[in-house]
């Protein structure tokens, strides 16, 4: 009787260490190829959450950031906020006759978006500013969740919310399991953003940061309400990210992740901190699963960023190589 009581009570002792060593090796990153990215990855977390390491971090100081555009959703053949502004030029158009004769308007309602953006940033922000403003933050929240049900990337035909990189998706939830705190720090617009990032992300609108419009407080019929003006508050970019990180989350970040010139800064400024460090890019290396570019590209320029990459020793994906897949599974 007590060798059969043994017996079991052995064999349950090893069915238990059995499914420890099983929950271990669970790949945290399954769609990465094995490589020199994913590794670096891993053993950083590991690094900074092992207690006794040297390199250990408490989970307050757990801080990620991420760029969204071109790091953690597509961005070509260009932001894909921009395409929710030329749909809202459309709509409005009828309420503003006069964009008959002014541009970039008018190449827009031509269809000439070519044409409309040869204007460069200043072309840009004009359409921003003319189709975000003029409502309150609940009222465009809603906007732009309405178009989010409905609008589709016009190359993949999928929609933009299934238009993020599954690699990064699985690296958020590994983060989150290891008691970090991830961050968007974007130049997109902060309120364009914070009403889907938590359904796609995981990530809550109270850890988005972008660029913004000025507002301002209104009571409407005795209600309360936040009304979106015809006027820039931040530029969350380039010298402008590690600004908004110190203004928003009041801590210099352990991790962060870009892909373009536009997050060089906050890449410097997350690698110039003491301790326990970590910088990526996201190198768009695959034109058939994606697009392929880099220096010359109209759109997420990566080139100073690559260059200190190879200087400084950050950690640079081929996308190409290093990611088994791109999107998630297409929803049906």
């Amino acid at each position: 009787m007590k060798r059969a009581l043994l017996a079991l009570l052995t064999f349950g002792f090893t069915l238990t260490i059995g499914g420890l060593a099983t929950a271990q090796t669970v790949d945290p990153l399954p769609s990465w190829n094995n490589g020199k990215a994913k590794k670096s990855i891993i053993e950083f977390v590991v690094k900074v959450t092992k207690k006794g390491s040297p390199h250990f971090v408490p989970p307050s100081e757990r801080i990620a950031t991420f760029d969204n555009d071109g790091t953690l959703w597509a961005e070509q053949p260009m932001y894909l906020q921009f395409f929710f502004a030329l749909d809202r030029v459309k709509a409005l158009s009828s309420q503003h006759p006069e964009w008959k004769d002014k541009e970039p308007f008018v190449s827009l309602l031509k269809g000439d978006v070519k044409g409309a953006l040869a204007g460069g940033e200043h072309a840009m922000l004009e359409i921003v500013m003319a189709t975000h403003a003029g409502m309150t933050s609940d009222e465009f929240a809603q906007i732009v969740k309405d178009w989010l049900a409905t609008a589709k990337h016009p190359g993949t035909k999928r929609p933009f919310t299934e238009m993020v990189y599954q690699p990064m998706l699985e690296v958020l939830t590994y983060l989150r399991a290891n008691d970090f705190k991830s961050y968007i720090v974007s130049g997109g617009g902060i309120e364009f953003m914070r009403p889907w990032t938590e359904k796609v992300y995981g990530i809550p609108p109270e850890q988005v940061i972008g660029s913004s419009i000025k507002t301002k407080f209104e009571l409407r019929d005795s209600n309360p309400v936040l009304v979106r003006l015809s006027e820039l508050n931040f530029i969350d970019d380039k010298a402008g990210k590690p600004i908004g990180i110190n203004q928003h989350i009041g801590r210099r970040p352990i991790a962060a992740f870009g892909n373009s010139d536009g997050d060089l800064e906050m890449l410097q400024w997350t690698a110039g901190g003491t301790g326990a460090r970590f910088a990526l890019i996201v190198h768009h290396t695959d034109g058939v699963r994606e697009w392929a570019y880099d220096r010359k590209s109209h759109v997420g320029q990566l080139d100073k960023a690559l260059d200190e990459a190879q200087t400084k020793g950050w950690i640079v994906v081929d996308m190409k190589k290093d990611w088994k897949v791109i999107y998630p599974p297409a929803k049906r």
